[in-house]
């Protein structure tokens, strides 16, 4: 939620109502790119190191993929539409 994800540091909000706004939209962030991740994880593992863990976490691998997707909406519009489709079934 900090530095690599969303950058939860830098809004400096001191109203508390914006604030608690702000913390559960990045909740329902977290959850979607999780719920990615772990999806793909399915279709497409990850690889395994040599400490027996993950190359990345589940959570940044659905967060790239959803900024991949983001960013070159125009080409990849129709894993936009099963992206928010898959959202709505969270």
């Amino acid at each position: 939620m900090k530095s690599r994800g969303f950058n939860l540091e830098d809004p400096q909000l001191t109203i508390p109502e914006r604030l608690n706004k702000l913390i559960g939209l990045l909740t329902l962030a977290l959850c979607w790119c999780l719920r990615v991740g772990e999806w793909l994880q399915e279709r497409t593992p990850l690889a395994i190191k040599k400490h027996m863990r993950r190359a990345h976490s589940l959570f940044r691998y659905g967060l790239d993929r959803l900024q991949n997707i983001m960013l070159n909406l125009a080409v990849k519009e129709l894993e936009f539409y099963w992206v928010i489709t898959f959202l709505s079934c969270t």
